[in-house]
């Protein structure tokens, strides 16, 4: 996976709660067992009308709007478990996922894939909405090293958590398997120390 220690970058807002992964990617695109193809169609039902025209109303389709920052409203990632939903933000290029309140399998999906959801308080989500509303080229940074998010132009911040674990992975884009490698010097004098013949 590509590491991920810090990001500044503009974002785009979703004010929508309980967003859930049929909306983010429709069951009807769930046929491919691999990652490719599925950023094409995240959110379709609400980027295109039934002709496949987009939505101009959607914050995907206004040009004002880009980043690869997505700020979501409360209660990201509910409904099925489907790991596809994680996959299509990835693909669509976001890197950062912000909300006030994440489902916990969307969260661990999203981790597992160096997609990161970072969860901040209900007040400081309305600081990001209020921000970017007001400017479109507002730009966030995100430092996973110091679990910190600012605002740029006000300096408004706010500490967030991430399980030790996932944190370490993300910093040296690592999946599981790669975590594994990385300690198999450690691993090995374990084994020879515990099993002794």
């Amino acid at each position: 996976m590509e590491k991920f220690i810090s990001l500044t970058d503009t974002a785009v807002p979703l004010e929508i709660e309980n967003i859930d992964t049929d909306q983010i990617i429709p069951a009807r695109f769930l046929k491919a067992t691999d990652k490719e193809g599925f950023g094409e169609n995240l959110f379709q039902d609400w980027r295109f009308d039934k002709a496949g025209n987009p939505n101009s109303e959607f914050n995907l389709n206004n040009k004002k709007y880009k980043g690869s920052i997505l700020v979501a409203g409360n209660n990201f990632g509910c409904g099925s478990s489907r790991e596809h939903a994680a996959w299509a933000l990835k693909a669509y290029g976001f890197k950062v996922i912000i909300s006030s309140y994440f489902a916990d399998i969307f969260k661990g999906n999203s981790l597992n894939n160096g997609l990161l959801p970072l969860q901040v308080s209900p007040e400081f989500l309305k600081k990001i909405f209020t921000a970017i509303n007001s400017n479109p080229s507002e730009k966030l940074h995100v430092d996973l090293e110091n679990q910190l998010i600012k605002i740029t132009s006000t300096e408004a911040s706010e500490k967030f958590e991430i399980d030790p674990y996932k944190k370490n992975c993300m910093i040296n884009g690592y999946d599981d398997i790669d975590f594994l490698v990385s300690r198999k010097e450690a691993i090995q004098k374990f084994e020879e120390k515990t099993f002794q013949f």
